[in-house]
C-alpha cells in the first residue's frame, strides 16, 4: 500500500482552522483578563514599543484575523499580532499547567473577577522558530500587519471582483490563489483542494484564464472553504482545536501523492520545487497532461512521461 506523502513544510494554519481558533477564544477567553505572559522563547517577541508586559492586567475585548493572522483585542487600543508561521499552535490548557518543553515558546493566562480560568499555550513543533508575535497600539498600526488580500467570504465579494483582483498580477492560478496580498487566508492545502473542485490546473495563467473559468474558480473557493469551516467545527465542537492539521484524510488532493483521486480514481500527482509542493489530478484537472516535477524529472532524466498512464508503466519498469 502506498503511503501518503505529507508534502512540504508550506502547510500552515490556513482561513479555516484560523476561523475555528477564533470561535474558541472567543469561547474560552474574550473578557478575561490577561493574568500573566511566560515568554519562553525571546524569538518569538518581533516588537518592542509598546513591551509585551503593556497587556498584562488588561481584558480581552475581542480576537480578529487578518489573513493567516491572529489579532488578540485589548482595552486601550492594544493589539497582539500573532502569525503561527508553519508548525506554530495554540493550546488551552487548566491554569497552572506546565509549560516545559522545547516547543513551548510562550504561555498567557487569563482570569475572570481574580481567579485565574485558564492557560493559552503557544507551541511550535520543530528546530526552526518562525512563529512571530508584534505588540502594536491603535488601528493605524495593526493595520500595517494587513497584507491586503480580497476576503473571498465577505458579503461585499462577487465573481466579478474576485476576478479583477486575480487579474491585477498575472502569476499561475496556483500562485495567485496562495498570495495573501491578492486573497486572504488561502494556503497550499485549501488551493490544492479549489483547483481540484474548479477542475482547473494550477499552471493555468490568471491572464490568461477565461472568464468562465475565474466565475468557476470563485464558486468553487467559497464552497471549499465553507465546507470546511463548517467540518472543523463540527470536529472541534465545544472544545479547543489541538489537533490543527493540513493533512486531512476526507481531502481530495492536498497531501495525498500517488492515492486515487475521489472523482476519477486516477493517482493524484503533485509538483515540488524549492520548499513548496503541491498536488492535483491530471484527469481531472489538465486533460491527463502530467505538470513537470523537478525531483521525479531528475530521477527520470529529462524523459519526462506524457501521461499518467506512461509514468505509472515506467514506475513499474515496463516502458521501452
Amino acid at each position: 500500500m502506498v503511503g501518503i506523502d505529507r508534502g512540504g513544510p508550506n502547510d500552515v494554519p490556513e482561513l479555516p482552522d484560523v476561523v475555528v481558533y477564533l470561535e474558541s477564544l472567543e469561547r474560552v477567553a474574550v473578557g478575561a483578563v490577561l493574568d500573566a505572559v511566560h515568554l519562553e522563547s525571546p524569538f518569538l517577541l518581533r516588537s518592542v514599543d509598546p513591551p509585551l508586559d503593556a497587556l498584562v492586567w488588561r481584558a480581552l475585548l475581542g480576537v480578529e484575523r487578518l489573513g493567516k493572522r491572529i489579532v488578540f483585542a485589548f482595552e486601550d487600543e492594544l493589539f497582539a499580532v500573532l502569525h503561527l508561521m508553519i508548525a506554530g499552535r495554540l493550546r488551552w490548557r487548566s491554569p497552572g499547567a506546565k509549560l516545559g518543553g522545547r516547543a513551548t515558546l510562550a504561555g498567557f493566562d487569563f482570569a475572570r473577577d481574580g481567579r485565574t480560568i485558564g492557560r493559552l499555550v503557544l507551541t511550535e513543533a520543530g528546530s526552526k522558530k518562525r512563529a512571530r508575535l508584534h505588540v502594536v497600539c491603535g488601528r493605524a498600526a495593526l493595520d500595517q500587519h494587513d497584507p491586503g488580500g480580497l476576503e473571498v467570504l465577505a458579503p461585499s465579494t462577487d465573481a466579478a471582483l474576485f476576478a479583477q483582483r486575480l487579474r491585477s498580477e498575472n502569476h499561475t492560478l496556483e500562485r495567485a490563489l496562495t498570495d495573501p496580498s491578492i486573497l486572504s487566508g488561502i494556503g497550499n492545502a485549501y488551493s490544492d483542494e479549489i483547483l481540484h473542485r474548479a477542475r482547473l490546473s494550477p499552471f493555468v495563467r490568471t491572464g490568461e484564464a477565461t472568464d468562465a473559468q475565474l466565475a468557476e474558480l470563485f464558486t468553487a473557493t467559497r464552497a471549499v472553504l465553507t465546507e470546511w469551516i463548517e467540518r472543523t467545527r463540527e470536529q472541534v465542537g465545544d472544545g479547543f482545536p489541538d489537533s490543527v492539521t493540513a493533512f486531512r484524510p476526507e481531502m481530495a488532493v492536498h497531501g495525498r501523492y500517488r492515492e486515487p483521486c475521489p472523482a476519477c480514481g486516477d493517482p493524484v500527482q503533485r509538483v515540488a520545487y524549492k520548499e513548496r509542493e503541491f498536488n492535483y489530478c491530471a484527469t481531472c484537472q489538465t486533460g491527463g497532461k502530467l505538470l513537470k516535477d523537478r525531483a521525479l524529472s531528475q530521477l527520470l532524466r529529462g524523459d519526462w512521461p506524457r501521461t499518467v498512464e506512461e509514468l505509472e508503466l515506467r514506475r513499474r519498469g515496463g516502458a521501452g
